[in-house]
């Protein structure tokens, strides 16, 4: 459960959004408990699901706006300085991951956090493996530029400050 909320709270960036997520997947998953094939993980059928309520959440949400369907694809504790700065980093580079296109988002939280390899990033969110590589490429140039931007890399070294 606690992989399904955090992959929730990655997708609506709010904990109540998410905490519905998860309870829509639990049910849906519950409805169609027959679709799922033994032997097989479970916390990617999930995940799987969970995707799937999402991205109709998101096309119910642009009809009822008016904008017709669109395609899915657009505590820090301190226990001294070298922990401070490294929860100040770690705060930058969750900003960063943030701030990244909801697709790199979400694709960087499934390869990162939640540890899928490539082949079932796509199978979670129904893209070609080559798909889940090039948004894994895109978001790293993009967060590479953003720390030398910001100082946050050494620009000569590539080293964090």
């Amino acid at each position: 459960m606690p992989r399904l909320w955090r992959y929730g709270l990655v997708l609506s960036r709010q904990k109540h959004v998410a905490d519905d997520l998860v309870q829509a997947t639990c049910v849906r998953a519950l409805e169609r408990a027959g679709q799922f094939v033994a032997g097989t993980r479970l916390d990617r059928w999930l995940l799987t699901i969970m995707h799937s309520i999402w991205l109709n959440e998101l096309r119910a949400q642009r009809v009822r706006q008016g904008q017709g369907f669109v395609d899915a694809e657009q505590a820090l504790s301190f226990d001294g300085e070298a922990l401070a700065q490294d929860q100040v980093l770690a705060a930058q580079v969750i900003k960063r991951v943030n701030a990244l296109p909801e697709a790199q988002r979400e694709t960087v939280f499934l390869a990162y956090v939640e540890g899928l390899s490539y082949k079932e990033i796509a199978e979670v969110l129904h893209i070609p493996v080559g798909t889940v590589m090039s948004r894994l490429a895109a978001a790293r140039m993009k967060l590479a530029e953003t720390a030398h931007s910001s100082g946050l890399l050494d620009k000569s070294s590539g080293e964090r400050r």
